[in-house]
């Protein structure tokens, strides 16, 4: 069981790149949230899936020689879910649909990947960090990162309209 959730079932077994995977699988998760709840209810899965996360990568890597195996996925999702705040909290707010912001979706999408992938300043010291901590604290400060780079860059494209 927690190994299923640590995986996002058969997903986090799948080559190549699983957690690039995983982070397009929770792409629509997170709008099948957003059409169920808007963003209150994105935000709060993000924050139960975390610490459920947490609990299913103690539970999947305790007896692991490894400590943060590839198919654990779970954390790609929550950091992915962090990276789509801005495009979710965005399409409420604009009474919008969620794919209607597709360049935000697309931008989360790539950055986090990128955050995740390059594993830059606070990314990469998250994840030199052991047990679950590590396995899920990189990319919770990736999808931070990527959700600032939304963020940013949805006012650029933005602003000219406003000051119009």
């Amino acid at each position: 069981m927690m190994r299923a959730i640590a995986t996002l079932g058969p997903i986090g077994h799948l080559r190549p790149a699983p957690g690039t995977w995983g982070s397009l699988a929770a792409i629509p998760l997170a709008w099948g949230l957003h059409q169920l709840g808007g963003f209150a209810l994105v935000f709060a899965a993000t924050l139960a899936v975390t610490g459920l996360g947490w609990w299913a990568v103690t539970k999947a890597t305790r007896d692991s020689a490894e400590k943060d195996p590839s198919e654990i996925i779970i954390d790609e999702v929550v950091g992915q879910w962090i990276a789509l705040w801005p495009v979710s909290l965005g399409a409420q707010m604009a009474g919008a649909d969620f794919w209607a912001l597709w360049p935000g979706v697309l931008t989360a999408f790539i950055a986090f990947r990128l955050f995740d992938i390059l594993k830059p300043g606070p990314v990469g010291w998250a994840d030199r960090q052991e047990g679950p901590f590590g396995v899920m604290a990189d990319d919770v400060i990736a999808g931070w990162l990527a959700a600032m780079v939304v963020a940013v860059l949805a006012v650029v494209a933005h602003l000219p309209m406003a000051l119009a």
